[in-house]
């Protein structure tokens, strides 16, 4: 590993100063779970590293009125495991935490971090773009809104500038919505994903109103994929609506090949999980 610069700011202000527009090798760390592992494999040489630990008002969890959450940027996955709130108001994200990595990655990993990063393999960002997530971007030149899906560029890549900082996440209030995410993993359960799907429904008695179902790990980015969507909404939730909205999705998804298996092992794997994550979500809703 080679030498490299490690600042702690303690302001937001401070911070954004110390990061470089036109240098690569000037990075923000967050809980560097990723981030070292990078660095100990020799794909990425820092010069200058900004620990975002000392920041103030980057960290913690807040349930709005309405019933939206707003959530630091360096709040670590396990607060969110052990959220009343965040169980209360997004109990996805609770059931997703439980089997995300092991217990010492959720300690020091961080939401922000987990949406930087830009990895489809992360089981967080699949899940925020189905709950309608947005995250606040800071800048020198100020801030701005995005949603979570449109943050996610492509594979490991991000809309945030080089000098550019996720403030919070915000999770809009979910009403009766039910949401799910299923995972399947090739070795052991903490492993990284061949597949991820999450799932978002609003539901009428026994039909569909609308559905959100993103696919990750097995694609280039957490996705939604629209055609399954187009094929739930007003459908009555039977086997056969749930085949569909799989078949379509997995002819939609831009499928990666890597050793968790092969393009048509990972589209197998998406047609049959969108009817299974669907269930589960419907069963989060009330039993449907």
């Amino acid at each position: 590993m080679t030498p490299f610069e490690l600042l702690e700011p303690t302001s937001l202000k401070e911070a954004l100063g110390l990061l470089d527009a036109d240098d690569p090798a000037v990075r923000p760390l967050g809980g560097g779970t990723a981030l070292m592992l990078m660095m100990k494999a020799g794909v990425f040489h820092p010069t200058r590293l900004i620990s975002l630990r000392k920041v103030g008002g980057l960290a913690g969890i807040t349930a709005g009125a309405d019933g939206s959450l707003t959530i630091g940027a360096m709040t670590p996955l396990a607060a969110l495991e052990h959220s009343a709130e965040v169980a209360r108001l997004a109990p996805a994200i609770t059931r997703t935490m439980r089997r995300l990595s092991n217990v010492r990655v959720r300690n020091v990993a961080t939401v922000g971090g987990a949406l930087a990063h830009g990895d489809p393999h992360m089981d967080l960002p699949p899940v925020l773009i189905a709950l309608g997530a947005s995250v606040r971007a800071v800048s020198p030149a100020g801030e701005r809104t995005l949603k979570v899906e449109d943050l996610l560029t492509g594979y490991y890549e991000t809309a945030l500038g080089k000098n550019e900082l996720i403030a919070t996440v915000t999770i809009p209030a979910q009403g009766t919505r039910g949401a799910a995410y299923l995972k399947f993993t090739a070795g052991s359960a903490e492993d990284w994903p061949a597949v991820g799907v999450a799932v978002s429904v609003d539901v009428d008695r026994d039909t569909l109103r609308d559905a959100i179902v993103v696919a990750s790990a097995a694609t280039t980015k957490a996705t939604r994929l629209t055609a399954a969507e187009d094929a739930l909404k007003g459908a009555r939730v039977d086997d056969k609506a749930l085949k569909m909205a799989g078949d379509a999705g997995a002819a939609e998804a831009d499928i990666i090949s890597d050793v968790r298996g092969s393009v048509a092992y990972k589209r197998e794997l998406i047609r049959v999980h969108i009817g299974r994550a669907v269930r589960q979500a419907l069963a989060a809703n009330g039993g449907h």
